[in-house]
């Protein structure tokens, strides 16, 4: 039987491929778009994102321990990959359809969904809910990115 942080791991891994499904076309929209002064810190996203990914399938990782197979469990996998979806789907969809809003707006419901899964799995883990605080911290910090980009490039809002 294959382990089950492997088949988080694995699940994890294969959803955020899916950013990858981005035209050159639209990465060079996203390029011209003016940036704040204060956003230094942007070649270090894929790190953050990658480091976040990580802490979500640990935290999935020890809500399955917790109790494996339970239907409240899958209820709380379902949830894990919700959110994870929402989120590997902010960058692509938001340079296909060249809108930053739609990129706030997924920025914002990633944002709820995380908290909804963080009050969800305290009460099964502390530790879990702990692993979800770096996507509860950097989500905001990255949907109010998107809503400074928006007002410096109010054209491609």
């Amino acid at each position: 039987m294959i382990p089950s942080w492997i088949i988080i791991g694995a699940v994890t891994f294969f959803v955020a491929l899916g950013s990858f499904f981005i035209t050159p076309r639209d990465v060079k929209w996203f390029a011209n778009l003016s940036r704040p002064r204060w956003l230094v810190f942007e070649p270090l996203i894929p790190i953050i994102w990658t480091v976040i990914f990580i802490c979500g399938a640990a935290s999935a990782y020890v809500v399955w321990e917790k109790n494996p197979g339970s239907p409240i469990t899958w209820l709380l996998m379902a949830l894990y990959l919700l959110v994870e979806i929402i989120t590997v789907a902010y960058i692509p969809t938001m340079l296909r359809f060249r809108s930053l809003k739609i990129g706030e707006v997924l920025g914002l419901i990633g944002l709820i969904s995380g908290v909804v899964l963080a009050i969800c799995v305290l009460p099964i883990s502390l530790m879990a809910a702990l692993l979800l605080l770096p996507y509860l911290v950097w989500t905001p910090i990255g949907t109010y990115t998107t809503d400074e980009l928006k007002e410096l490039n109010p054209q491609d809002a």
